[in-house]
């Protein structure tokens, strides 16, 4: 069943670290309490543990405005608080997609309020009996925000990878009115609903240029078989052929309104 279709107006975006020990190694034969990768792996716990501050945007409010009348759970008067900013309300909405509590929640809902960060990749580990004179891993971590107090002078931390913040794009009537007309048109009863994409996309650049860019869909899918970036990652034929006629009827529209 059709519910709605996204407007991408915002996204996150991410800065990747590179975290280090380097102390003098050695051999397991005649082990020492100066680990590595025990090091290591204590920091990254500590980086596991760190909660960002909650954060609402105008498309999130929107967002989660949208799914409160969408919704027909019992979690519908949380979704309106949540998208007026309700602290409570936000949290309960975060732990329900965790929990797997029924209502109209999606697992990706939580990075959508706050930045988060994930370990992602690891290498320098040594070869057999070894003990590593280092170990690293990297972390990336979304939305830029800082954090300090690692609490291990022996853990160094360095940036790899910095991108821009990129900014909201404003929620332009003249744009979510045409979307909406073309929406109801192929499928009547489908709501338009901004939302911010959790994974950053090529409009994030012209954003950071000033460039006010959105992300339209008009691809339809089952609920719950989300396989992006899997290796069997796939869409249905009919959604992909209904997503171009979708695009081109709403580029249609835009140009003869201007």
């Amino acid at each position: 069943m059709k519910v709605s279709n996204n407007l991408q107006a915002a996204e996150k975006w991410y800065l990747d670290l590179r975290l280090e020990v380097r102390n003098k190694g050695g051999h397991s034969s005649v082990p020492t309490a100066d680990n590595a990768i025990y090091r290591l792996a204590q920091a990254l716990v500590r980086v596991s543990q760190v909660e960002f501050p909650l954060k609402v945007s105008e498309v999130t409010r929107a967002y989660f405005g949208g799914q409160a009348k969408l919704d027909r759970t019992s979690e519908k008067d949380t979704l309106a608080a949540a998208a007026k900013g309700d602290p409570a309300a936000i949290e309960r909405v975060a732990e329900s997609s965790r929990s797997g509590i029924p209502c109209c929640v999606r697992p990706a809902w939580p990075p959508c309020w706050r930045a988060d960060t994930r370990a992602t990749r690891c290498r320098n580990l040594p070869r057999e009996r070894e003990l590593p004179g280092s170990s690293g891993r990297i972390v990336g971590r979304c939305a830029g925000e800082d954090q300090g107090g690692r609490g291990d002078a022996q853990v160094t931390i360095s940036v790899t990878t910095r991108e821009e913040n990129s900014p909201a794009s404003p929620l332009r009537e003249d744009l979510v009115r045409t979307m909406s007309a073309v929406t109801d048109e192929m499928w009547p009863g489908v709501a338009v609903v901004p939302t911010l994409s959790t994974g950053a996309t090529d409009g994030r650049m012209l954003r950071v240029a000033g460039i006010p860019t959105y992300g339209v869909q008009g691809f339809f899918g089952e609920r719950d078989d989300y396989r992006a970036h899997g290796r069997d990652e796939r869409m249905l034929v009919q959604s992909f052929y209904e997503g171009q006629t979708f695009l081109y009827s709403l580029v249609k529209k835009l140009s003869k309104a201007q």
